[in-house]
């Protein structure tokens, strides 16, 4: 069965010296395929799934310690690891200084 609302994690850094300024701007990561701005045509790579943006799909319905990739994950992020950044559609900090 398919749920009638979507849950997401959503992944987002920002350039902010204090992340607990209001004012701090928080940019997302966007994902190859996973559902995200209602805009977007949807990916189809049919009959296969990205992992990341199926894991992704999957974390929503849990917590973080039930996925501790995801940890791992922002730290790569953080860190601006190229084959981790390949795995994602966007890096909105390309070319500037990590988040």
């Amino acid at each position: 069965s398919i749920t009638k609302e979507r849950t997401e994690v959503i992944l987002q850094g920002t350039s902010s010296p204090d992340p607990n300024d209001p004012s701090a701007v928080w940019e997302e990561y966007d994902f190859k395929c996973k559902p995200g701005d209602l805009k977007r045509r949807p990916c189809f790579i049919s009959p296969y799934h990205y992992r990341l943006d199926w894991l992704m799909w999957f974390a929503a319905f849990q917590t973080y310690e039930q996925n501790e990739w995801i940890i791992h994950l922002a730290g790569k992020l953080l860190a601006q690891e190229e084959e981790t950044l390949s795995l994602m559609g966007t890096n909105p900090f390309a070319g500037r200084e990590p988040p």
